[in-house]
């Protein structure tokens, strides 16, 4: 199964990615994009962001054979809803939130009978979010993770090819374990980081300037994440609560032993500790999942 025409309903970093590297796999495909902001489709139409840029999702999906929900995990139903009765049959809708067990639960009842859902989630990002945010390697060796429901199995290969087309490696996965894996290595590093910028805002004897000054060593790297878009977080804790909450629990226990070993003095357990950690984060390195993002400067259709 090819795709003659895509729709991507939300025009952001991930989106914008997507259209980037569609371009640069050299795919035929016509993309029609649309953002509830009129300022957002009046940068898109700027940039050259999509063949043609929409004023609403019920045009967007048109005749589309896969539709791409690329907008907050909390908007998704509403959006759903509203492009329903405007899906053309045997086309395919999938979503790139980082939450599964939600999404299937707020769009899944909206998908008309003869429509295919194939939830994804590439595995991807940076802090930057908008139009102007996308370039055409994002996905590059990084994880797209596909969470068929209903879908024919054709369906389901069609995306996972097309994703792959794009540079991603792809692997399916059950919703549930999905939220799970997600919230330990995404969702609460994220919440972690937000944290320490508020702790850091917090101790007022760090003035701005010395944090500003020295953040050019580990709490600028650490932190980079804050920068993330706070309504897509928002969204994530609020529909994934169930499985952060728990490995923010895990957390919180690793930490209080953390604190126990540094109140004693314990250091065989903080060194014992800090090397194990160390060589599962050379695993993270060995599995190629901490390549930097290029430069923005750099054209988006690289």
């Amino acid at each position: 199964m090819s795709y003659g025409k895509v729709a991507l309903i939300g025009l952001g970093l991930i989106a914008s990615s997507m259209y980037w590297a569609m371009k640069r796999a050299g795919m035929t495909a016509h993309v029609s994009g649309y953002a509830r902001s009129s300022e957002t489709r009046e940068t898109a139409r700027r940039i050259g962001l999509c063949d043609t840029v929409c004023d609403s999702a019920e045009e967007a999906v048109k005749d589309a054979d896969l539709i791409v929900l690329a907008v907050p995990v909390g908007a998704m139903g509403a959006v759903a809803e509203a492009i329903a009765p405007h899906l053309k049959p045997g086309a395919t809708v999938t979503d790139v939130g980082s939450v599964k067990k939600a999404v299937i639960d707020e769009v899944g009842p909206h998908i008309p009978e003869g429509v295919h859902f194939v939830p994804a989630h590439p595995m991807a990002g940076t802090e930057h979010s908008g139009p102007e945010s996308g370039f055409a390697s994002l996905y590059d060796n990084r994880w797209c993770l596909i969470v068929p429901q209903d879908a024919s199995e054709e369906a389901t290969a069609a995306l996972e090819t097309y994703w792959q087309a794009l540079g991603a490696n792809t692997q399916r996965m059950e919703p549930a374990h999905h939220d799970l894996v997600c919230a330990v290595v995404s969702h609460v590093p994220h919440l972690i980081a937000y944290t320490m910028v508020g702790v850091a805002d917090d101790l007022r004897r760090v003035s701005d300037q010395e944090v500003i000054k020295f953040s050019a060593a580990g709490f600028r790297d650490f932190t980079r994440i804050a920068a993330s878009d706070p309504t897509m977080w928002r969204d994530v804790f609020l529909t994934n609560k169930e499985a952060s909450l728990e490995i923010l629990g895990r957390f919180t226990e690793e930490l209080f032993a953390l604190q126990r070993a540094i109140r004693t003095g314990d250091g065989d357990t903080l060194f014992d500790y800090f090397t194990h950690t160390r060589e599962i984060r050379r695993g993270i390195l060995q599995a190629g999942q901490d390549t930097d993002a290029p430069d923005f400067g750099r054209i988006r259709k690289e």
